[in-house]
């Protein structure tokens, strides 16, 4: 049996698209219990990915990782990928907001350094993104996709002092990263060894579709979307292109659609493992992340994670829908998995 990748859950989705504008945030205990909780055929999950947000977490209480470290520890889990709290700031803009872009990054990082240092965390990236708008990003593409390039050199610079990589999100929300051309564009634009992409089967998959960037739409509109050729395809000239890059990856499902929901702009829609609508094989379609060009196994990274943000909390609430997460990566580390 496959013990690699690490099966993760992540917690986020606790807090993302929740609030006083939507549903009531959905506690971190509860999350881990629930992730814990979680069983199919003996196999649990090994940890969870954490947003570095509050009410979840708040970097300024003080012994805040040591309470985390331990929490986490009480379920039997480890720590993976941290989500950076950035979107007070922002990659493009005022010198203002690229330093509160860039503080947020070193609070993380140094939050990452002291999970390290207690023992619940021996693998796992700080996850960032632009902070920018698409809307805001077009009013000049150029300029603004190398300002956000030279913020994101300066996050690279502070994440190396403490022996961290980042993975820039590709979503369809993120000015600069909403195609994967813009994307690969501006990871070679800032060209550092401890950057990377973090790749999330859903919004990807709406890369195929050009949603926010229809000049680089792979598939036409006039597609079947039940044509699993066609999905193939579409799949597979952007992960050509991204694949390289990847040092982060998010098992979801996606029925080619968007949604958004509290404060959360519109961006790939989440669906459910089980969702009969989705058109991933969510087994088969993360092969083309896990697997190079050669259908060798990539090993990029040692866990990977389940991303389903802005589900009902009656969904999120429900210990089935964890089975069934689980269930379905179990199924991809059987496909792309290896033993250690």
């Amino acid at each position: 049996m496959n013990n690699f990748p690490k099966l993760h859950n992540a917690t986020w989705p606790g807090l993302v698209g929740k609030g006083p504008d939507s549903e009531p945030v959905i506690p971190f205990d509860s999350l881990l219990e629930m992730t814990a909780a979680a069983e199919v055929n003996g196999v649990k999950f090994d940890g969870v990915d954490i947003g570095l947000l509050e009410p979840h977490i708040n970097l300024d209480a003080p012994d805040e990782a040591k309470k985390v470290a331990d929490k986490v520890s009480k379920y039997n889990l480890n720590i993976g990928s941290m989500v950076a709290p950035i979107w007070a700031g922002a990659a493009m803009g005022t010198e203002e907001q690229r330093k509160i872009f860039l503080e947020m990054v070193r609070k993380s990082c140094e939050f990452g350094k002291e999970l390290n240092d207690l023992g619940v965390r021996k693998y796992g990236v700080i996850r960032i993104d632009s902070a920018s708008s698409v809307e805001a990003w077009s009013k000049d593409p150029k300029g603004n996709t190398k300002q956000i390039a030279d913020t994101f050199r300066e996050a690279c610079d502070i994440a190396a002092g403490f022996g961290e990589k980042l993975a820039a999100e590709g979503e369809i929300c993120w000015g600069a990263m909403h195609s994967w051309k813009y994307m690969v564009e501006l990871m070679e634009m800032v060209d550092r060894p401890n950057i990377g992409f973090q790749a999330d089967m859903s919004h990807t998959f709406l890369y195929t579709l050009g949603y926010n960037a229809p000049e680089h739409r792979i598939l036409p509109k006039d597609v079947d979307l039940k044509d699993r050729g066609a999905i193939e395809a579409a799949l597979k000239t952007v992960t050509d292109a991204l694949r390289p890059w990847t040092i982060d990856f998010h098992v979801a499902q996606n029925d080619g659609s968007v949604f958004g929901s509290g404060s959360h702009d519109k961006t790939g829609r989440h669906c459910q493992a089980t969702d009969p609508n989705g058109l991933l094989d969510i087994a088969h379609d993360a092969g083309y992340w896990l697997r190079d060009e050669n259908g060798n196994l990539t090993k990029a990274f040692k866990h990977i994670c389940w991303d389903g943000c802005m589900f009902p909390n009656s969904v999120m609430e429900n210990q089935q829908t964890w089975n069934d997460i689980l269930a379905a990566m179990i199924k991809v580390r059987e496909a792309h998995g290896w033993s250690e």
